[in-house]
């Protein structure tokens, strides 16, 4: 049976190379980074330099990355760490109303301790309403977080305009954006944005899971979440997961040195895609241009709504064809529901439940692309003929 891998916005297969250096790592450099020994320090020279590695990829400093556990550690640090270093200058809180459950639990959990939180709408592409989010910015605001691409849909939020509009207005105030699902799939520059702080996930972009980091500017002060040791000049305690912070940084790497060319073959790839579903009676397209310099999606995300289908039926007929793809974000399916995301574009009623996430990945090929429409163009009439609703 084929194996066609089309679900790479929830997780990807780790690079060769990446799980070599790991492996290397676990079995031969695995001294640990706080130990004064020559093991201790091989460890903390593999931390460093993996600091330098992710760092040139968005022009910031080493030291101004924090290395955590992946995406939802990173947004919590951010969230919460924020909010406890800054609540005697304010409470008010901004995001946007298609985030991630990583960030929107963190900020029920603020809601539920004294702070205001507000979530901004999105148009029908996705994308946040500046004028909104202008008036909505106040003197005692102290965060603003919006994702830097969503992870359903693939459309690309406007940062840079949105931190210009945030420091215009509040100097003062800090700006978050989770970029788990851009970090690799479009240039990241916090210095350029004026943006204080960003979050990534290792496993997005063919590194291991169970890391991540979050850049923090030298000028940001926020609270740690995880008190010990003191590692990671107390920003981050406990031992650090050497394996996985030195083939991060490789991945990152080698994602960036390889930035045109996989970005090319990921749109070739959601372009045939694209091309042979559109063709295809009652279907939706609901991402929109990923490429060219005005583009507004990413290039690895593409949602389609398939009219008198259950999304989770298509799922599983794709999945006895040997085709993983998703119903929306993986981490959704531990809360299952209609999503928040679709819903706020506009999606109409009787599509909601009937969405497909397709997302790709440095493996996927054109020739992939034609077999899962083609078995999609087979399956939509026989799914259709037994649905009842």
């Amino acid at each position: 049976m084929r194996d066609v891998y089309f679900d790479n916005a929830a997780t990807t297969r780790v690079r060769d190379e990446v799980a070599a250096l790991c492996m290397k790592v676990m079995t031969e450099e695995y001294g640990n980074p706080s130990s004064k020994h020559l093991r201790g320090m091989e460890a903390e020279k593999l931390i460093k330099e993996a600091s330098e590695k992710i760092a040139r990829t968005m022009k910031v400093k080493p030291s101004e990355i924090v290395f955590t556990s992946g995406g939802t550690e990173s947004n919590n640090l951010a969230l919460i760490g924020t909010a406890l270093s800054r609540k005697r200058r304010g409470k008010h809180i901004i995001s946007c109303q298609i985030e991630h459950a990583a960030i929107y639990k963190p900020m029920e959990f603020l809601e539920e301790n004294g702070y205001e939180i507000e979530f901004i709408p999105v148009d029908e592409k996705g994308h946040v309403d500046l004028k909104v989010l202008e008036s909505k910015v106040r003197e005692d605001t102290i965060l603003v977080s919006v994702m830097a691409v969503n992870n359903e849909i693939g459309s690309i939020e406007p940062i840079k305009e949105i931190a210009e509009i945030v420091k215009r207005k509040n100097p003062a105030c800090y700006v978050h954006t989770d970029a788990i699902n851009a970090y690799g799939k479009i240039m990241i520059r916090p210095k350029q944005w004026k943006v204080d702080m960003v979050s990534m996930s290792s496993h997005k972009i063919h590194g291991p899971k169970g890391c991540g980091f979050l850049y923090i500017d030298e000028k940001c002060r926020i609270t740690p979440l995880i008190l010990g040791g003191g590692q990671q000049k107390d920003m981050r305690s406990g031992t650090e997961n050497v394996p996985g912070i030195a083939s991060m940084g490789l991945a990152c790497e080698l994602y960036y040195k390889e930035f045109e060319k996989i970005h090319e073959g990921m749109l070739k790839v959601r372009e045939r895609l694209t091309e042979r579903l559109s063709a295809l009676e009652g279907v939706t397209i609901n991402s929109g241009n990923a490429e060219g310099e005005n583009a507004d999606f990413s290039a690895h995300v593409l949602s389609v709504s398939f009219e008198g289908i259950r999304a989770e039926v298509l799922l599983h007929a794709l999945e006895e064809k040997g085709i993983s793809v998703s119903s929306g974000s993986a981490c959704s399916s531990n809360h299952p529901g209609i999503s928040g995301t679709l819903k706020a574009i506009g999606v109409r009623k009787e599509l909601l439940d009937s969405t497909i996430r397709f997302s790709f990945g440095i493996y996927n090929t054109e020739e992939e692309a034609d077999y899962c429409a083609d078995c999609i163009e087979e399956l939509l009439p026989v799914l259709r003929r037994f649905t009842r609703y």
